[in-house]
């Protein structure tokens, strides 16, 4: 079975059964054919005409380079055609065209305006073009089509005028809101900057003397004052021995000039009883700094200072008593000194250094505690320092991120307010009308030779099935072959074909008919085709 599928599949192309087939069945075949592209070939000038009109919108670039003025809106332009595309086929728009221009009002049946704006969107094709790398908008294309040309072209140069428009517009208003949302970041940032500078500057007055700064200032101040201070200890310690000099000096001139006693010890002259007086009240002094008044020690100094004072004023007034002749040749210095002991010069001009240098010796000492203050300020200031350092370092790191979003911001706001100027003088991305809607002179739809190959093609489908289904329902045989596979035996002898005149004649007849109908058809199309090619 496989052998005898394998030979079947084998044979050759048996040319003579396909061209008898055409022989018997090109009527068959002719006929629908022309029927077929007939009907094809009418329907285009059945079908109403269609105009479109047509218009290139070119992309233009910015005149003023990027390097200068940096456009503040999106660079993505097929986007934004699609946003205009968008808003320009909106109802609204495409209404106001239709009432301008009377569109889609002819026919008995009134159409809604819903139904309008349908039959507009499906007549408008947009058309993008670009570069060579297809990567770039350069320019696009927008058709309208209608069945008045002219109304094809009124409406395309509508169309384009707000595109052109449209897209101004779009541009301005996008540059117009990124400036004003820039601003109002930056006012935002200034506020915040303000915010972080006030806590800034609150902090710093707050801990004034203490701040990294002030470090080196801080450090050259305390190195003065501890000098100073050394200084002014240096110079107590002199005033010191300079007081216990002059203590020693009027110790020595008070003994020098008549320091008497009696037999077991007491003084007897004046000088002698005003220094034992001094005596007695440093002592005093030095006790009460140790003990109480009710201490033994202490009332019994306190006795002998009084008993002390009363014999000096015994002693003063003895001597006030005394006749003039019987004195001593002392007697009126003695008096002199009786009624005011301190009137000698050199007694005078020591008690006055003593006084100085104990005045000097209380200032060193009132300045002295007055340095240790400051020392210890700046010492507690510079122990300070650190922790200060630390929070005002945290502040300042908010301060200067303020001010780095401030300043940002700024140079941003700057660029923008120059982006949308240029926006508003038109000199950024825009659209320009490369061509200006044409006028269309020939319909674009339908085209009636594209109607003519469709319809030749239609034809030759309809004439191959209708001759192909002639040919299958016809059950003669028509070749010696047909019949030999039909027998079982084989054949041992053929009777040849006998032809009659009537015969040959109807033979020639049908010939003759054959190409007169093949010549018909082709006729037939090349003249439609003609026609439609001169017509349109």
């Amino acid at each position: 079975m496989a052998e005898v599928t394998e030979e079947q599949n084998s044979e050759p192309l048996d040319l003579q059964r396909y061209l008898n087939i055409v022989r018997r069945r090109h009527i068959h075949f002719l006929i629908p054919m022309l029927l077929g592209w007939l009907v094809v070939w009418g329907a285009s000038w059945v079908l109403p005409a269609r105009y479109k009109s047509s218009t290139l919108i070119l992309v233009e670039q910015p005149t003023m380079p990027k390097n200068y003025v940096e456009p503040n809106v999106s660079d993505d332009l097929q986007d934004r055609l699609q946003s205009i595309t968008q808003q320009i086929l909106s109802r609204t728009r495409l209404l106001l065209i239709i009432d301008k221009l009377h569109l889609y009002g002819g026919g008995r049946d009134q159409i809604a305006p819903d139904e309008k704006v349908a039959l507009m969107s499906k007549d408008i094709d947009i058309q993008l073009v670009r570069d060579n790398n297809g990567e770039k908008i350069t320019a696009f294309r927008i058709n309208y089509s209608a069945r008045d040309p002219h109304i094809a072209q009124q409406v395309t140069s509508e169309l384009t005028d707000l595109f052109i428009n449209e897209n101004l517009k779009v541009r301005q208003q996008e540059s117009e809101d990124t400036t004003q949302f820039i601003a109002s970041q930056l006012e935002n940032a200034r506020a915040s900057l303000a915010e972080q500078e006030a806590k800034v500057r609150e902090f710093q007055g707050q801990h004034e003397g203490a701040l990294p700064s002030q470090q080196a200032s801080n450090l050259q101040i305390l190195s003065g004052l501890q000098a100073q201070l050394q200084n002014e200890q240096d110079a107590l310690n002199t005033a010191k021995q300079q007081r216990v000099y002059l203590q020693s000096l009027i110790e020595q001139y008070r003994g020098f000039h008549g320091a008497s006693r009696t037999a077991d010890g007491t003084p007897t002259s004046l000088s002698a009883i005003d220094q034992e007086l001094d005596r007695l009240k440093a002592k005093l002094a030095d006790l009460s700094s140790h003990y109480t008044d009710r201490y033994p020690d202490v009332q019994s100094v306190k006795d002998q200072i009084a008993k002390t004072e009363k014999r000096r004023d015994d002693l003063v007034a003895d001597l006030k008593n005394k006749p003039d002749g019987g004195r001593q040749p002392n007697a009126a210095t003695t008096a002199r000194e009786a009624a005011d002991p301190s009137q000698s010069s050199p007694a005078l001009q020591l008690q006055g250094q003593l006084q100085a240098n104990q005045s000097e010796i209380t200032n060193r000492e009132q300045s002295i505690a007055g340095l240790k203050v400051r020392i210890n300020d700046y010492q507690a200031r510079l122990n300070e320092e650190p922790a200060v350092e630390q929070q005002l370092a945290d502040l300042t790191r908010g301060y200067d991120q303020s001010k780095a979003d401030y300043d940002e911001l700024l140079k941003k706001k700057n660029e923008s307010e120059m982006a949308t100027s240029m926006e508003q003088m038109q000199q950024g991305e825009r659209f320009s009308m490369l061509d200006p809607p044409s006028l269309p002179m020939k319909p674009d739809f339908p085209n009636r030779l594209k109607f003519c190959g469709i319809g030749l093609g239609v034809g030759l489908a309809l004439g191959l099935i209708v001759a192909g289904g002639f040919e299958f329902l016809d059950d003669r045989l028509y070749s010696e072959k047909e019949i030999k596979t039909l027998l079982p035996v084989a054949i041992i002898s053929e009777v040849p074909e006998i032809l009659l005149p009537s015969d040959e004649r109807r033979s020639m007849r049908r010939t003759a008919l054959g190409w007169s109908m093949t010549a018909l058809v082709a006729a037939t199309i090349l003249a439609g085709s003609a026609f439609n090619y001169f017509h349109d």
